[in-house]
């Protein structure tokens, strides 16, 4: 069973990789957009994939939970897989739709899955080998580390494959989701408690989980406001990189420079906290976004394109902290369930208000768009971290621990 368990988390590694290499992302803007796609209809089709993973995202993470990890991954791979060759062929707004629709299913099964299943594999193996315990948070952190690396791998690959023709970077997608496939049919179910209550019970558990504990709730909210804002800044920067005339075959390159830095902070960002403490990170990943905002909407050119770079340091930096947070004060038994409430929340409101910047775009101009940005972002995130920094000092003065991290 050691083994087994020890090959599950070189295997979610792998899967992860496979998973983030998306060689077709560096250039989706401008492919949507040469098959006669408006900006608002870009933003239409990730409102239908949100909507998607909004309708599956809970029912796939207590799926996972009652029905098992490895099962709902490898659905999730294997309609993922169908997508990216669905995506070969499209042509049209309805065929971009269809491969959003497919694609917000299996991202849905897999999220919050693969996470659970890490954590449940790391706990096991500690139980068996105390000497050689490791903190599962770890985990998080090469994970979101190898995001990156895989992004800035596919990034290069797609730089490459620009030199033929877009065709042959949608191949390659569909090859690399074939190899995450692959990877899903070799996991193992981890040794957990699995429920046995109804649903009912269930559901009044979780919701226990998340209402009842404060902390568990303002960490959800801050994941939920930084994913908003990486997620509103990944879908502007490819059309602002053409408005500063930058070339499509330096889309990949500069992709990849997005991507390195967020590896190498998420590889950080635990040794980071511990060196300059919860406060000052939450300031930090705070003013990186509404820094990028404001500088891209009123200077533009290289300076603008430069700091485009706060998005994944950011990401990187706060995917880490957070979600290592969360998951430690959550029980296994529903783990994948509230890791997928919390991008529940994040995807529903993008529902709405993705089209809405799209027709922002459409009408006003990015520029304007990245000031709106700003105005929302900065009092949104400030309310909430000083909420979760609030439960924190409650907690630390509860528990008498050392406030130097937030977990």
């Amino acid at each position: 069973m050691q083994d087994a368990l020890q090959k599950n988390i070189k295997t979610i590694y792998w899967m992860s990789f496979f998973q983030c290499a998306m060689v077709v992302t560096a250039v989706f803007v401008p492919l949507l957009q040469r098959h006669g796609l408006t900006m608002a209809q870009v933003l239409q089709t990730q409102a239908l994939f949100a909507l998607m993973i909004a309708a599956f995202e809970v029912p796939s993470g207590y799926l996972a939970d009652l029905w098992g990890r490895r099962n709902a991954i490898i659905l999730g791979q294997l309609s993922t897989a169908v997508a990216f060759f669905l995506l070969i062929f499209a042509d049209s707004f309805v065929d971009f739709l269809v491969y959003e629709a497919l694609m917000g299913l299996g991202l849905s099964l897999c999220s919050g899955a693969d996470l659970a299943l890490v954590y449940d594999s790391q706990i096991a193996l500690n139980a068996e080998d105390e000497v050689h315990a490791e903190n599962p948070g770890k985990h998080i952190a090469r994970l979101v580390s190898l995001e990156g690396w895989a992004g800035a791998f596919a990034a290069v690959v797609t730089s490459i494959l620009t030199l033929w023709s877009l065709d042959a970077i949608l191949w390659m997608q569909a090859f690399i989701a074939c190899l995450g496939l692959y990877c899903a049919l070799n996991l193992s179910e981890a040794p957990r408690q699995t429920s046995v209550s109804g649903h009912q019970e269930n559901f009044r558990k979780v919701a226990a989980t998340i209402l009842y504990q404060p902390l568990v709730l303002w960490t959800s909210l801050a994941i939920i406001v930084f994913s908003l804002a990486a997620l509103y800044g990944f879908w502007l920067i490819q059309t602002y990189w053409e408005l500063q005339g930058v070339p499509l075959t330096w889309f990949g390159l500069i992709w990849a420079l997005h991507c390195v830095a967020r590896a190498l902070i998420a590889n950080y960002a635990h040794a980071l906290e511990a060196r300059f403490g919860w406060q000052k990170i939450f300031m930090f990943t705070a003013l990186l976004p509404f820094a990028a905002y404001l500088i891209m909407a009123l200077l533009g050119g290289p300076v603008g394109v430069l700091f485009g770079l706060a998005f994944p340091l950011c990401r990187g930096l706060n995917m880490v902290i957070f979600y290592d947070a969360l998951n430690k004060r959550l029980d296994a038994e529903f783990r994948a369930t509230v890791n997928s409430l919390v991008s529940l929340g994040m995807r529903s409101i993008f529902i709405v208000t993705g089209p809405v910047l799209g027709f922002v775009v459409d009408r006003y101009g990015v520029n304007l768009s990245l000031m709106v940005l700003a105005a929302w972002f900065l009092p949104t995130v400030a309310f909430v971290l000083f909420g979760l920094a609030r439960q924190i000092n409650k907690s630390t003065e509860q528990l008498a621990i050392q406030p130097g991290q937030i977990a």
